[in-house]
């Protein structure tokens, strides 16, 4: 497979070990990729903008994935913010418009 056939052209295994890094921090509700990525016209060795998605997100967390992803020792600089900490504008219509879901939790059953 080309990276340019694989989802945000990274190669499948790289999406599936940062989904399953995402998945192991259940404060993160969503993940989103904008920038070069979430628009298609990255190119080889481009970063990946990351945006994590939680209510009551901290920088303590932040660092606990930017931790966990770093070991993943992907070729690919990784851009991780929390969403409810950008202040630009610009950036989150940005998002909004552009970003695509890396990551998404599970909704959690409720209790009867």
């Amino acid at each position: 497979m080309r990276e340019d056939d694989a989802p945000f052209g990274l190669p499948a295994a790289t999406v599936d070990a940062m989904r399953t890094v995402l998945s192991r921090h259940p404060g993160v509700r969503r993940a989103v990729i904008y920038g070069s990525r979430a628009k298609g016209n990255h190119r080889p060795g481009s970063d990946i903008d990351l945006t994590l998605f939680g209510d009551g997100l901290t920088a303590a967390d932040l660092l606990a994935v930017d931790g966990a992803l770093d070991a993943l020792d992907l070729p690919y600089r990784i851009d991780l913010s929390l969403h409810a900490d950008i202040e630009d504008p610009a950036l989150r219509s940005h998002i909004e418009r552009v970003g695509r879901v890396l990551h998404e939790a599970a909704a959690v059953p409720a209790r009867d």
